[in-house]
Formats: structure tokens, C-alpha cells, sequence
């Protein structure tokens, strides 16, 4: 994906200054001031993270992917008719995802949300995935999601994204 020049989006590394980082919800600060870097040694979730090279230690926004699966059952109708009819469906979560408070308002979660959806289609090629997965984390993030194509499960905070959504998407 071609990036934005004022922006980049990388890999948590060490250099990334993550103890300043506050988007406004304590479990997404705490994640990424606590846990982020033993998720990615322990291999359990990718964490990237976008910057601007002017200030390239300073986390402006993150997202987390990750493997898992989701029930037949759970599967929306609209979403159903794309994917295989295992009991169990292959999809990437985007467990967690974030903008600095002070960069809120700016695009920059749909930059971050459309370079985890490029990045997990990408990966589709050699690791199976039928559909995207977020656990939304409140209602306003609920609209987010579903702004950008999601289809939310019943009852439920979280929404999916099959893969052939995505790349009929990435086509246009």
C-alpha cells in the first residue's frame, strides 16, 4: 500500500516511544505501554504502528493483527454466501486499534484500519483467511467499522469483512 508522505506505518520496534502514547481508553494505552512487546516476541499478535518521519519514535496510532476464527453460526447472512461452509472460518483480527488523543479527528484510524486490511489480504496468499474480524470496543467504534464496510454479528460487538469484500475494494 502506498503510504501517506506526511505519515509511516511500521512495526513496533524498540525506539518507539510507548510510554506517552494516550488515545482516551485505558485497555488500549495499557496494551501498548505493557503488553505490545511480549505479544510480538511471544509471536501472538503483529503490532504496527503509524509515525511521522519527522518524529519517528513517536506513536501516533497502532493497530494489532492476529489469527482466529469465527463460527459458522456467528457469520452474518450477508457475509455467509463467500465463505467456506467449515464449522469453524480462518480469519485475521484486528484485535486492537487506536490514534493518539491528540490526533483524533485526522483520518488517521481509517489510514491505520486500510493498512490492516491490505496487509492481511496480502497475507491471504499464503496463510487461508475467509474474512476480517474486530472486536469493537464501544458503539462509536461500532460506526467506524461499519462505515468502512463491516458487517457487525448479532448481539455482539464484533463485526467481519470477508476477504472477497476486501478485494473487490482493493480493486476499485
Amino acid at each position: 500500500m502506498a503510504q501517506h508522505p506526511d505519515f509511516r506505518i511500521e512495526v513496533l520496534a524498540s525506539h518507539h516511544d510507548r510510554a506517552n502514547f494516550w488515545c482516551g481508553v485505558d485497555d488500549l494505552d495499557r496494551y501498548l505501554k505493557a503488553q505490545a512487546g511480549q505479544d510480538i516476541r511471544r509471536k501472538a499478535n503483529g503490532v504496527f504502528v503509524l509515525v511521522a518521519p519527522a518524529q519517528p519514535d513517536t506513536v501516533l496510532g497502532y493497530y494489532t493483527l492476529c489469527a482466529t476464527s469465527v463460527s459458522q453460526g456467528e457469520v452474518p447472512p450477508a457475509a455467509r454466501k463467500s465463505i467456506p461452509r467449515y464449522p469453524l472460518v480462518s480469519a485475521i483480527l484486528i484485535g486492537r486499534l487506536a490514534v493518539s488523543g491528540t490526533k483524533q479527528g485526522q483520518h488517521l484510524g481509517a489510514m491505520l484500519l486500510a493498512d490492516a486490511v491490505h496487509r492481511a489480504y496480502a497475507s491471504t496468499s499464503t496463510i487461508g483467511a475467509s474474512m476480517m474480524v474486530v472486536d469493537a470496543i464501544n458503539e462509536r467504534a461500532i460506526s467506524f467499522y461499519e462505515s468502512h464496510g463491516f458487517v457487525r454479528l448479532p448481539e455482539s460487538l464484533r463485526l467481519v469483512l470477508p476477504m472477497d469484500v476486501i478485494k473487490q475494494l482493493l480493486r476499485a
